[in-house]
Formats: C-alpha cells, structure tokens, sequence
C-alpha cells in the first residue's frame, strides 16, 4: 500500500478523526476500498466516514482478515486499497504513521523506488584501478624496450615488495616470522643471475637463498624454527623463483622484449576477459569456497580472450611463431593465470585477509598483481622454448 494514502494524522500516535463519536472506533482502521479516493483525514474534517460492519465469526475471522491485511498491504497490486471487514489489530497498540516523503525531497516515497534492481557494481575503483594500470604499463614498456637491465631493475623491485608484503602478511596474522633480509637480498640475486647466467644461475641462487633463510633464523629462539624456515623457503620459491623466469625470456635473442611483452598481454587479456564476461554474464560459480566472485562464463571469457590474443601476438611480435602455437599458448596462459589467481586466493583466505596490501589504488598490493603472472612465466617460457627455442 502506498503509504502516502494515508495521509498526516491529526495527532501523534493516534489514528482517526479529530472528533469523538461513532466514528472514534475506527482508531487504527484503514478507510475502505469502496469509500473511493482516499484524503487526509485533517482535509476531511467535516465528512462523517462510513462505519465498518464487523462480519460474523469472532476472533477466529478477525484474525484471518488481520492476516490478510498484512500481505495486502504489503503485495504490490494492491497499493492504494485494502479489503477490510472488521477491526485493525483489536488489541495491538497503534503504529506510528509512515512518513509521505524523505526529508529534503519533494515528491512522495513509493514502495517500487525500494524494489528497483540495484545497480551491478564492479566491487572497486576502476578509475583508479584503470590508472594504476596505465601508469604501470608505461614504466614497463619503456624499460623493456628502451633498456633491459632497467627493465630488470623494475622486476627486482616488484619481487621485494612482494615478499615484504607476503612476509608482513604471515608475521600479522599467523605469527609467521620469515627473515626478509636473505629473502630479499637472495631474490633479487635470483632475478639478475637469471638474465646474466640463465637457468644455471637461477638454480645456484635459489639454493643459496634457502641456505641464508635457515641460517638467518638460528639467531633466535629455536620455537617454531622449522615452521618460519619453511615458510621462509615458500616464499622464495613463490615470489623470486618464479619471477625468475621472466628474466630468462628477457636474456632471449633477438626478441627477449617481444617475449616478454607476449608473456604479460596474454596475462592481462586473460584477467580482462574473465572480468568482463564474469561481470556481465556470469552465474555459476567457479570455485566459490575459494572465490566466489569467479565464474565458469568468466573463464570461458578469460580462455577466449586469451586465445585470440595469443594467435596474433605469435603471428605478428614473435619470430618463427605460428597463430596456431598462439592459440596453445593462450589456452595455457588462461589455465595458469585462473589457477595462480585461485591459489592466492587460498592464501589470503588462509590469512583472513582481502588484500595483500594497499600499494596500489584499485589494485591492492603487489602482490595482488603478480598472482596471475608468477604461475603463468615459467608456463610461458617453457612453451616458447617448444615453439620456438631458448634463442
């Protein structure tokens, strides 16, 4: 029922006209259907309403009409009337009257304003997160084609926020106490002996990196040491390790840049497709113990994208590559970029957290930046040395 039929009462809390009488029974009752357009009851002051004839039956049919006035009053087809017999809630107290408008506005409160489907909103900032991106995109694009070890240089970063982020992360909620210094210092080694040794130089690193967390965590109290180590060892493999990677398909000759810039547009596109198909068609779940804003129609998307746009980038950036390896490719990215997601995914949940951190506006951290391409680099690389070799 449309609240503004009812008009403003002649007195607070007090339902009914102004004067004493026969009509001073009706406190509490509704004006019948029948009685035509319905006014305030201040305008009609001097109208002697029609007296409501309780029908026969007792309590027994009064409650029944009770009942059937609270879901007519509130079903939409009936706004306007209400099908009354008898008293209004005999012996319930009378409710104050809903008001005809919000403060400040001009017209009347509908109960359809409140059934209007709400917007689809895309859960954060996209200006920002748009921003963010570009300004990223940038500084990656002129380091790695302007000057690699600049480029490199920006991925050793990358990595060390990352593991202050991830290592913040675990000390925070889990009481974890993974040393960053080693982790930090043997991450980036990880990343330049990567590009200046290849894979050889990687694995030395790693295995160093491994070495200085257990010996950096025999510092302090042996409580806990081999949950911290391990951890400590998690980590490294996690964040530099695979990002690593990225900096073997940099050392490539003679399209290391084209490689790479492969490598992170099939990523992107992937994260792109499935957002926007999600966003707008998706309705099944994909995983939602995991993330339950992911869905099946969002991977399609994702793979769809991902595979279009790996057909043109090895027909066109890579050399001796074929459209028909592009769409392996891209099948692979879409998998691996679905999977890395949901296995951060796992860890914040783990943790009990949204984001990994609040470096970038939109975005979260790093961290929520790099868990599509961490999994995704060696998938790439491995793919392109059985495509098209090391180089």
């Amino acid at each position: 029922m449309n609240e503004s039929s009812w008009g403003a009462p002649p007195g607070a809390g007090q339902w009914g006209p102004p004067h004493n009488g026969p009509a001073s029974s009706l406190r509490g009752v509704a004006p019948p259907a029948s009685a035509g357009p319905v006014h305030d009851w201040g305008d009609a002051a001097q109208t002697r309403p029609m007296p409501i004839v309780p029908e026969p039956g007792g309590h027994q049919d009064d409650d029944r009409e009770h009942r059937d006035i609270r879901n007519n009053r509130d079903h939409p087809d009936d706004r306007g009337a209400a099908r009354l017999s008898g008293p209004l809630f005999r012996d319930e107290k009378p409710q104050e009257p809903m008001p005809t408008a919000f403060p400040g506005s001009s017209g009347h409160h509908s109960p359809q304003d409140s059934e209007k489907p709400k917007k689809k909103s895309a859960g954060r900032n996209l200006r920002a997160a748009i921003g963010v991106g570009v300004g990223l995109g940038v500084i990656i694009i002129a380091s790695l084609f302007v000057y690699k070890p600049v480029f490199i240089g920006v991925v050793a970063i990358a990595v060390v926020v990352g593991l202050w982020e991830l290592t913040s992360r675990l000390a925070e909620r889990k009481d974890i106490k993974v040393p960053l210094v080693p982790l930090a210092v043997g991450g980036t080694a990880m990343v330049v002996a990567g590009y200046v040794r290849g894979a050889e130089g990687a694995w030395v690193a790693m295995a160093l990196t491994a070495l200085a967390v257990l010996v950096w965590r025999m510092t302090e109290a042996p409580e806990n040491y081999l949950r911290d180590v391990t951890a400590g060892v998690f980590a490294a493999i996690y964040v530099p390790f695979l990002a690593t990677f990225v900096a073997l398909m940099l050392a490539a000759e003679p399209d290391g840049p084209q490689r790479v810039m492969t490598f992170l547009l099939l990523t992107v596109v992937s994260d792109t497709g499935a957002y926007a198909v999600g966003w707008r068609f998706g309705k099944h779940k994909l995983a939602p113990r995991i993330s339950p804003g992911k869905t099946r129609e969002g991977l399609v998307g994702a793979v769809l994208f991902a595979m279009v746009a790996g057909a043109l980038c090895m027909e066109f950036l890579i050399k001796h590559g074929a459209w028909w390896q592009g769409l392996l490719l891209g099948l692979a990215v879409a998998a691996s970029a679905t999977l890395g997601d949901l296995g951060e995914s796992m860890i914040k949940r783990d943790l009990g957290i949204k984001d990994m951190g609040t470096l970038l506006p939109g975005h979260g951290g790093i961290m929520d930046r790099l868990d599509s391409l961490l999994p995704t680099a060696p998938i790439v690389w491995l793919l392109f040395v059985i495509f098209v070799g090391s180089g």
